[in-house]
């Protein structure tokens, strides 16, 4: 797709410059939290460079999959709607969650409203249910196009998905010492859990026998759909009738590969933080093995006394 194409659409479409201010003020304001009002929170810590990094490359991801082009190109191509989802649902949110301090996450988290939600929704089994429930059920053809002609529905559904996104991540993410955290066999359990509920929907759109979903192949339908990131005064001086200008990949294979780079990133993030799981345990065995060793010798090594 000739990138040229896109900008008939405008630099707002584009590159979405409130979007851009908004992730910006969100940069600003943490580091002017974590750094300059620091001392004004109990119990907190210096900000380390590995949580500066780790927050600002996921605010530099959130705007690339939802200010830059990628967002214009999500609503015109399925495919990439789906990678758009893997990203925002599957490696913004951990992280996210490993960005910010912990003293800050427990300052959040004492919200009472916040503390409730987070007790329950945090919890493995109901994360994992909640979570995948709530994406299978948004790439229902019918769910999805309805969410899709409604600027405040599409806008409040992508917000409650990642804050769940958030929930899912927490019990493999977190290390408040008072937050539940998984462990050993349990967070293997639950990575896989988690690649086996994400299945059936990606199964579901990969092997359909048709184009599902209406707003990437009806004309009307999508010009509609088009208006959550492209101006309406800028829509109405367009004559296009739909996104074969932008694509001579039939709609059915496009939204096949979609269901596979959603499948593929999610195992690729899988088998990152399983071999992250593995590591941390070797390192936790080798460094038991070495107390007991050390322990070992200092018995062999206390001198014995004379009868």
């Amino acid at each position: 797709m000739p990138f040229g194409t896109l900008s008939i659409f405008g630099f707002r479409a584009l590159w979405s410059p409130y979007f851009m201010i908004f992730v910006l003020l969100l940069i600003a304001g943490f580091f002017y939290l974590t750094i300059q009002k620091r001392h004004q929170f109990a119990g907190s810590e210096p900000l380390t460079k590995k949580e500066g990094i780790l927050f600002v490359t996921s605010m530099v991801l959130l705007y690339i999959i939802k200010g830059s082009p990628v967002d214009l190109l999500a609503h015109i191509m399925f495919s990439f709607h789906m990678v758009q989802m893997a990203f925002l649902y599957l490696v913004i949110p951990p992280l996210f969650i490993a960005g910010v301090p912990n003293w800050l996450w427990q300052e959040i988290i004492e919200w009472p409203v916040i503390r409730s939600m987070f007790r329950f929704f945090t919890k493995p089994l109901i994360a994992l249910v909640a979570f995948n429930g709530l994406f299978s059920v948004y790439h229902i053809p019918l769910v999805m196009d309805f969410v899709k002609m409604h600027l405040l529905l599409h806008a409040s559904y992508t917000v409650l998905l990642f804050v769940f996104a958030i929930f899912l991540w927490w019990p493999l993410v977190n290390s408040l010492p008072d937050q539940y955290q998984l462990h050993g066999l349990k967070k293997i359990g639950y990575i896989l859990g988690d690649g086996v509920l994400l299945t059936p929907a990606c199964g579901l759109i990969i092997f359909a026998p048709e184009a599902m979903y209406a707003t990437y192949t009806d004309g009307e339908l999508w010009l509609k759909a088009m208006a959550l990131c492209v101006p309406g005064t800028t829509l109405s001086g367009l004559d296009i009738s739909g996104p074969e200008l932008f694509t001579n990949i039939p709609a059915r294979e496009d939204q096949q590969l979609g269901g596979v780079l959603m499948k593929i990133i999610q195992e690729i993030v899988l088998a990152t933080i399983l071999a992250k799981v593995f590591f941390d345990w070797y390192k936790k065995e080798q460094s038991d093995s070495e107390r007991v060793d050390e322990a070992g010798s200092l018995v062999h090594q206390e001198p014995r006394h004379a009868d």
